[in-house]
């Protein structure tokens, strides 16, 4: 980098000379020529391009003004049910940059002290889980569910247990858990809920036997109920040679209260993206570890990251009955950066403290919403709850997606809509431990006012929103005519 004025003046003005024909292109000896000259005719513009003059000022505006219409934890409520939209803190982001410009195939001398902050997280993960070995490599949620069904394939495989085929999967469980079980190879069969919303234990019963291989269980369930039989379950599968796997999305509603491990699952995977803070919104990234117990340790993705003797750090790849590698290189290790900076910012204390708060914060606003939209499993919920519209749109014809339509004129994003759906006229509202009582009461003035609204102008929220640079999309064109490209 030129550091003094007298280097960077003559650059500056050959750059701004009358008549400079653009780049120049080495030619590796051959004299420097324009780009014009080098490119075959028939990729030359005939005519120049017809671009419109603007000022500098004008085109930052245009671009800041787009990001402003853009919605997320930094703007707002983010009330998405199972989705954990908690804020990101800033700090976390500054961690990431150190090692962001670090190329992953450097050697692992050279690299020291990255493998040591990512045994750190593996070892924190452990430990908050309950588990006995780890992998970061998965990318994401549903991809942590398909890396621990191929490494219980390949356990039954190594064991002979051919038979073991079927995989069950609560009816109110993430569409993802028997997406990935098919994907595996295994057959999906459904478990009903019971009217408090739990496994129906007795069902179960009669669907457990011998060719069951897998029991996916998201706990805290998706309708916010912690399954108080969770022992009971992880016995019953057990006792016939079955793993219990656990869908970690909803850890949130436990973190520093209850482990996994101690529940009798066999693996689980931690969504980073949402548990630990780390930004999702938009689609990416992130960042779904398995952690598991000693039996399945050895199907683990390979390479695995040990900590030699001597205190050196190495990526184990001597690992025969890996499944192996699930991901380029050793997963979304930003992303792993990120969530380490927040589990040690808060220590063990902070972490149990988020799990208390998130419960308390779902609960609080359950109980001042339950008389506009009353929770379609009531009673004490963990860290989100489930409320129903079905009595509002019998009476004013206003249904959940209308609601959330009209939350975007009040200022919110609205929650998750129908889902699960075994809820009808689903609203799925997780409004995390990061939210102030304030924004909470906020958001569920805005409901009670668009009940009201229901009531006596159904047609201001059946055409809602009003106030967005798009009004109501027509989403079954959308859904028929889908364009994934400019």
């Amino acid at each position: 980098m030129m550091n003094s004025r007298k280097g960077t003046l003559p650059l500056l003005k050959e750059l701004h000379k009358p008549g400079r024909r653009g780049p120049q292109v080495p030619m590796g000896g051959l004299e420097d020529r324009p780009v014009s000259e080098l490119l075959p005719k028939e990729f030359l513009r005939e005519k120049p391009l017809s671009m419109p003059e603007l000022t500098e000022v004008e085109v930052v505006r245009h671009f800041v003004n787009l990001s402003n219409l853009n919605y997320g934890v930094d703007n707002g409520f983010y009330p998405l049910g199972s989705c954990t939209m908690k804020y990101n803190p800033k700090i976390n982001e500054e961690v990431a940059a150190w090692f962001q410009d670090i190329h992953p195939a450097l050697p692992e001398n050279s690299v020291q002290p990255l493998l040591e902050l990512l045994y750190t997280l593996q070892e924190d993960l452990l430990e908050i889980t309950g588990m006995d070995a780890i992998t970061l490599q998965p990318a994401a949620g549903a991809h942590g569910e398909l890396t621990s069904l191929l490494m219980a394939k390949a356990y039954f495989k190594d064991h002979g247990l051919l038979e073991k085929d079927t995989v069950i999967i609560p009816d109110s469980a993430h569409g993802t858990n028997p997406a990935s079980a098919t994907m595996a190879g295994f057959k999906v069969v459904t478990v009903k809920s019971d009217e408090e919303g739990l496994v129906d234990l007795e069902q179960l019963r009669t669907l457990v036997n011998e060719h069951t291989a897998v029991f996916m269980l998201t706990n805290p369930n998706t309708l916010g109920k912690f399954e108080r039989n969770i022992l009971d379950i992880a016995q019953l599968i057990h006792d016939v040679g079955g793993f219990m796997y656990c869908d970690g999305a909803n850890l949130n509603g436990m973190l520093g209260w209850a482990r996994p491990g101690d529940m009798g699952f066999d693996f689980v995977h931690l969504n980073l993206h949402k548990t630990f803070s780390t930004p999702h919104g938009g689609g990416g990234p992130g960042s779904g570890p398995v952690a598991v117990k000693k039996a399945l340790e050895p199907y683990l993705p390979k390479p695995v990251l040990v900590k030699a003797e001597d205190g050196t750090y190495h990526w184990d790849f001597d690992r025969p009955r890996s499944i192996g590698k699930v991901r380029s290189y050793f997963g979304n290790i930003l992303v792993a950066l990120k969530a380490l900076a927040y589990i040690k910012s808060l220590g063990g204390a902070g972490l149990r403290e988020v799990g208390t708060m998130a419960v308390l914060n779902a609960n609080y606003m359950r109980v001042a919403m339950e008389g506009t939209l009353p929770t379609a499993y009531p009673g004490l919920c963990k860290h989100e709850y489930v409320a129903t519209a079905e009595e509002v749109k019998k009476r004013y014809g206003v249904k959940a997606q209308d609601i959330a339509k009209r939350l975007l004129d009040k200022g919110f994003h609205a929650p998750t809509m129908y889902f699960p759906l075994i809820v009808k006229e689903a609203l799925m509202i997780e409004p995390t431990e990061t939210e102030t009582k304030e924004n909470l009461d906020a958001f569920v003035e805005a409901i009670k006012e668009i009940v009201q609204e229901a009531e006596t102008n159904p047609d201001l929220v059946l055409s809602a929103p009003h106030d967005t640079p798009v009004r109501r999309l027509d989403e079954v064109k959308a859904n028929k005519e889908l364009k994934v490209r400019w």
